[in-house]
């Protein structure tokens, strides 16, 4: 298991040419310790787990790794389903001028055609993050104040990468000496 910084998690998820829409994500408060942990999954690319930190308001730090290959029966229930309303995307930024017009000029005729026509908020979703070229998003249980228990439950599966991602942010804290929150 690589431990790796959790903006290169991130970027492997943009660049795994998945089905966008096919990720699934689980975030809350770490269970000790300032930060929070999240697991991001998607049948076809595996599952990852991030455990990240603000340093201050403007710089967020973290770990990461690829805990499983695939979804399997023993992971798939605590991930959450299409059922659930909260949503999640990954963006990555329009690498010039005319990329971050295209976007727009996509965004706003998919806005137009929704304030137009009947729409669910899922369909209004989906359509945005498809004019946004998305590489993903989903559904998401996040808890700001608590901790999920099919969080706990990840934890406890994936116990070996807990330990040694929890270990590898502490020291990464401890570097930055920030103990409990902004400094």
């Amino acid at each position: 298991m690589r431990v790796r910084d959790w903006q290169d998690i991130l970027d492997d998820v943009t660049d795994a040419n998945a089905d966008p829409d096919g990720w699934r994500a689980i975030a809350g408060q770490r269970r000790n310790g300032v930060g929070e942990d999240l697991y991001l999954g998607h049948t076809g690319v595996g599952v990852y787990h991030l455990k990240t930190y603000a340093k201050n308001p403007y710089d967020v730090r973290g770990v990461g790794t690829k805990i499983a290959r695939k979804i399997d029966d023993e992971i798939d229930p605590h991930l959450p389903n299409e059922e659930l309303r909260r949503r999640f995307a990954v963006q990555s930024p329009p690498e010039d001028e005319e990329e971050a017009e295209s976007k727009a000029r996509r965004l706003e005729e998919t806005v137009k055609v929704h304030a137009e026509a009947p729409t669910t908020p899922d369909d209004l979703f989906r359509d945005m993050m498809d004019a946004l070229d998305s590489p993903a998003y989903g559904p998401m249980e996040y808890e700001l104040s608590e901790r999920p228990d099919d969080l706990d439950a990840l934890s406890e599966t994936f116990d070996e990468a807990e330990e040694l991602l929890t270990e590898e942010l502490d020291d990464l804290i401890e570097r930055d000496e920030v103990d409990r929150g902004f400094q």
